[in-house]
């Protein structure tokens, strides 16, 4: 499981019974907790500092809240890039999660275990992003030429795998059951059944992502200057920082990030951070087609237009409060 601190943050407002239903699977011995920057942030792209932080504070608090330390790394919506794998490495993670796209793969396949070009310290493991998103995005899916999905049939495609792989790793966001899949699709039966159909072949079984990395040694090496995500159908960065309105409001943001320093302020370093969110960005993308959908039905607002006034207003009144704060703390210094 990878759960942002924001997500901890309010599952503790609105629903503790969440962290208690973690906490009795981190008792189970039998899952495991990964690492992310706290605040689901694009830190890994702008700010080294920040990015470090927000990773310690996610260590912190996932100590706190499930008595465990994570070992392995999961970069907000799986980006990744040798400069993070670096990043990543360097604070002493021995696996970080990366999606199987092909322009990095190229004929290779995801299903293997790879280490970073240049952080030979570090293991990555590949999402098989096709069986991935036939549960996550597909299964409902009345016009899919593989619908209805059955346990028996997935089994099957998982089971071709067998000879051709070390490891199928299926990441997919935890809404996939119950919101993206809703009830009425068949998604909780379909996940009731299928671990028995899986494990009918002897050669699979379920691991964590720390014991597949610590079971199989690479067999190449991945080199991406470029970085890359789970997002859509590019798969890279796109989808936060791919129009004009993007840009403008994360540069603006990050132009903040010494002045918020040089405050001293706890309350105003928090909402720096709170600003940092992926999900501001990510509503003011202008892509259409299939993506745009899915834009469309994850935002608030009436257009990415409207995020992005919002959004900038809101940065507005904080880029004053640090100025006021600034001026109060040199005013009182002797």
């Amino acid at each position: 499981f990878s759960i942002s601190g924001l997500a901890i943050e309010q599952f503790r407002l609105w629903y503790p019974e969440v962290i208690e239903n973690f906490k009795r699977l981190a008792g189970t011995g039998h899952v495991e907790f990964l690492a992310e920057t706290y605040y689901h942030s694009l830190s890994s792209l702008f700010s080294e500092r920040e990015f470090r932080s927000q990773v310690l504070k996610h260590l912190e608090t996932i100590r706190h809240e499930f008595g465990v330390t994570p070992v392995s790394f999961r970069n907000t919506e799986l980006i990744y890039s040798n400069h993070v794998a670096g990043l990543a490495a360097d604070m002493g993670f021995k696996t970080i999660l990366m999606e199987g796209a092909e322009r990095v793969l190229d004929w290779r396949s995801p299903n293997f275990i790879y280490r970073p070009r240049h952080a030979p310290g570090i293991k990555v493991l590949m999402k098989n992003y096709k069986l991935s998103d036939d549960i996550a995005f597909r299964f409902g899916e009345k016009t899919w030429k593989e619908y209805p999905l059955t346990t028996e049939k997935y089994a099957r495609w998982v089971h071709n795998i067998a000879g051709n792989g070390t490891n199928l790793n299926l990441f997919m966001d935890f809404e996939t059951f119950g919101e993206h899949q809703w009830v009425d699709t068949g998604i909780f039966d379909f996940m009731r059944s299928l671990p028995e159909k899986i494990l009918r072949h002897p050669d699979f079984r379920f691991t964590t992502v720390t014991e597949a990395a610590r079971n199989n040694e690479p067999v190449g090496e991945i080199d991406t200057e470029a970085p890359v995500s789970w997002a859509d159908a590019e798969r890279d960065i796109s989808a936060w920082v791919g129009n004009s309105m993007q840009h403008q409001a994360v540069q603006a943001l990050y132009e903040l990030e010494q002045g918020v320093y040089d405050t001293g302020d706890a309350d105003l370093l928090e909402i720096f951070r709170k600003l940092q969110t992926s999900d501001h960005f990510y509503y003011m993308c202008t892509k259409y087609f299939s993506d745009g959908d899915v834009h469309r039905y994850f935002s608030p607002y009436q257009s990415p237009h409207d995020a992005y006034i919002y959004y900038m207003n809101v940065l507005q009144d904080l880029r004053i409060r640090i100025k006021e704060k600034r001026e109060a703390v040199a005013a009182a210094s002797p």
